[in-house]
């Protein structure tokens, strides 16, 4: 967990995740990965147990194998102020493969409530 923590700081303060450095790997934007589908979902609205995700499918569409995939979402509120950022990952993507994912806000109820839009940012090591 403190991983995350440490690259949803990173990345919030540089604005973008052009290039990190962890455990000696680079990650960079990527070129050839495509978000192929991605929605908001909510469950169980108007409750203590109000959740809010982020599901989609994501594509590589070059011809190299990616070793390492993150996904950041970046949650808004109604007033397009982010509200947290939360980083899902996959390992050894395939040329060609689609990986599903599902990025969880992680606060439930009203604070999930609060969630209005939401922003995907990929990031890889190859």
């Amino acid at each position: 967990m403190k991983r995350r923590a440490f690259l949803v700081v990173v990345a919030a303060t540089s604005g973008c995740l052009d290039y990190l450095e962890e455990n000696g790997n680079e990650l960079s934007d990527p070129e050839d990965v495509v978000i192929v589908y991605d929605t908001l979902g909510r469950d169980d609205p108007g409750t203590d147990e109000e959740r809010v995700y982020v599901w989609g499918v994501v594509r590589n569409d070059g011809d190299r194998e990616i070793n390492y995939l993150e996904i950041q979402a970046t949650f808004f509120d109604e007033n397009g102020d982010a509200i947290d950022s939360v980083i899902e990952h996959a390992e050894d993507v395939t040329s060609g493969e689609e990986w599903t994912f599902e990025i969880e806000f992680p606060q439930f109820g009203e604070a999930a409530a609060r969630v209005a839009d939401y922003e995907l940012e990929p990031a890889t090591s190859v």
